[in-house]
């Protein structure tokens, strides 16, 4: 899928939106709901006024709209997280150096999202640039780095409250 600008991407978002009669509702993300939910395909329909039509031809009149912007604080955040990694040096030098390339990124957006409900599903049309993909990929190797977070479950009952017999 060609690369597109989200920032400018999110203003013909709003005007279609308006244009078509919807219902802007400015609101949060909804893929991780629990309820049932179908994604639109981006890549083999990357417009989102096939989406916004789908919607209209279902009678839905209001949208959920959000956007995220990209904050360079995301990055510094996972360059500390390195220091708490067991990372051979040369792969630490090299998630560092991604890391800090993404750092011009501060204040553009990076993700947009769309979505409604209907007959208790909701429909999501979401974009994510493609180095916000890379930052979510570093974010997810560097996790993988960090030590297990102890769980308590070799520990003494608290108090003696309770008995192992």
């Amino acid at each position: 899928m060609k690369q597109v600008n989200l920032d400018s991407l999110k203003e013909d978002i709003l005007k279609h939106l308006e244009a078509q009669g919807f219902v802007i509702f400015q609101g949060f993300r909804r893929g991780a709901e629990a309820r049932p939910t179908a994604f639109w395909n981006t890549r083999r329909g990357p417009d989102f006024r096939e989406f916004a039509a789908t919607a209209s031809q279902a009678g839905v009149r209001m949208m959920v709209f959000d956007h995220q912007e990209f904050d360079s604080g995301m990055a510094e955040d996972g360059l500390e997280q390195l220091d708490d990694c067991d990372i051979p040096a040369d792969e630490r030098r090299a998630i560092e150096r991604r890391l800090r390339e993404l750092i011009p990124y501060d204040g553009f957006t990076c993700e947009l999202e769309l979505s409604y409900d209907l007959e208790g599903r909701t429909y999501v049309y979401e974009l994510r640039a493609e180095w916000y993909g890379d930052f979510l990929g570093i974010m997810d190797e560097i996790e993988s780095y960090l030590p297990e977070a102890d769980d308590g479950g070799d520990e003494e009952p608290m108090g003696g409250y309770y008995s192992r017999n």
